[in-house]
C-alpha cells in the first residue's frame, strides 16, 4: 500500500480552484506588487481578481513579481509532513524564477527535520498552463494509485514533451521585461507584428517567429500544434488567455474540429505570468514529440 502523499505547486501554474481540486493538488500563492501594494495570487483570485488585474494593467499600472521565499515554501510543505504525508512539489521553471531554488533549499531543511518522510521536488521547466497541465496529469496518476516515485518519474519523463506555444498582442510588456529592444517594439507595433514564442527545453521563453496580425499569430499556434502533437485524440490540452475569452473560445473550436482531443480546457493567465506578457496573450499547451 502506498504511503499517503500530497502534490504541491505554485500559482504560476494557473490552475483554477476546480482543476486544482480535480488534481488533488495544493497551490501555494506567489506574490506580485502593483501600485506599491503586495498581493498573493491564489487560484480563486481572493486578493485581486484576474479581470481587475488586466484592467489595471491596461490603465497603465505596472505589476512586478517576486519569487516565493524559503520560509513560505517551508510552511507550505511542513503542515503535510507533520500530518504524516510525503510531499511531491512540482516547481515553476527554474529558468523563469528563483522559486525552484528556494523550494530545493526548503526541502533540504525539511528532510533533516523529518527524516522519515519523502520530499521530492521536480523542476517542471514549465509555466502557466504547461505547469498546470503537468500537475493535473500527475494528480490523475496519483488518484489511479501510482506511488509518489511513479508520479515523480512520470513528470520527469513527460515535461520535455509539454509544448508551450503562445503569442502576445502588445509588445510593450516584452520590451519592459527586456525581451525586446525599444526599437524592435516600436517597429513591430507600427507594422502590426506579432511574435510567436515557446518555452524551450531549458525552460526559457524563446521567440520563434514573427507574423503580421493577430489572425496570423493565432493560426501559427495551430500550425505548431499540427507539426508536433502526439495522439491528440487521447490528450487533455489547455488554452490559456489573458482577458481575451472570446478568441480563446474560437481557438478551442478550431482545435476541436481538426484534432479532436479528448479534453480541451480553457484557463485564465494569472498575474504571475501576465505581469510579464500583458493582456491579450493566447497560448496552447499539449503533449508533443518535442517542445
Amino acid at each position: 500500500m502506498n504511503q499517503p502523499y500530497v502534490i504541491l505547486t505554485e500559482s504560476s501554474s494557473d490552475l483554477t480552484p476546480e482543476l486544482a481540486a480535480q488534481a488533488g493538488a495544493e497551490v501555494l500563492p506567489l506574490n506580485f506588487t502593483m501600485e506599491g501594494k503586495n498581493y498573493p495570487h491564489y487560484p480563486d483570485g481572493r486578493a485581486m481578481s484576474i479581470p481587475e488585474f488586466y484592467e489595471r494593467m491596461r490603465g497603465g499600472a505596472v505589476a512586478v513579481t517576486a519569487a516565493a521565499n524559503v520560509a513560505e515554501l517551508t510552511d507550505g510543505m511542513e503542515g503535510h509532513l507533520r500530518a504524516g504525508k510525503d510531499v511531491l512539489f512540482l516547481c515553476f521553471s527554474s529558468s523563469l524564477s528563483s522559486t525552484r531554488n528556494a523550494c530545493a533549499i526548503a526541502a533540504n531543511e525539511l528532510r533533516e527535520k523529518y527524516p522519515e518522510r519523502k520530499i521530492y521536488t521536480v523542476d517542471t521547466l514549465a509555466a502557466s498552463a504547461g505547469q498546470g497541465l503537468l500537475v493535473l496529469l500527475a494528480g490523475r496518476r496519483q488518484r489511479a494509485g501510482a506511488s509518489i516515485e511513479e508520479v515523480r518519474d512520470f513528470v520527469e519523463e513527460t515535461k520535455l514533451h509539454m509544448a508551450h506555444w503562445f503569442t502576445v498582442d502588445d509588445l510593450t510588456y516584452l520590451k519592459r521585461g527586456g525581451r525586446l529592444s525599444s526599437t524592435a517594439a516600436a517597429v513591430g507595433t507600427m507594422l502590426n507584428i506579432k511574435p510567436v514564442l515557446h518555452v524551450d527545453d531549458e525552460g526559457h521563453l524563446i521567440p520563434v517567429e514573427k507574423v503580421r496580425g493577430r489572425k496570423a499569430a493565432l493560426a501559427a499556434l495551430v500550425k505548431r500544434l499540427r507539426e508536433t502533437v502526439v495522439r491528440p485524440e487521447e490528450q487533455t490540452m489547455m488554452i490559456s488567455h489573458a482577458c481575451c475569452r472570446e478568441e480563446a473560445e474560437n481557438l478551442r473550436e478550431s482545435i476541436l474540429a481538426e484534432f479532436h482531443p479528448k479534453e480541451l480546457l480553457i484557463v485564465d493567465l494569472g498575474p504571475i505570468i501576465g505581469a510579464h506578457t500583458g493582456p491579450g496573450l493566447m497560448a496552447v499547451f499539449f503533449l508533443a514529440e518535442h517542445r
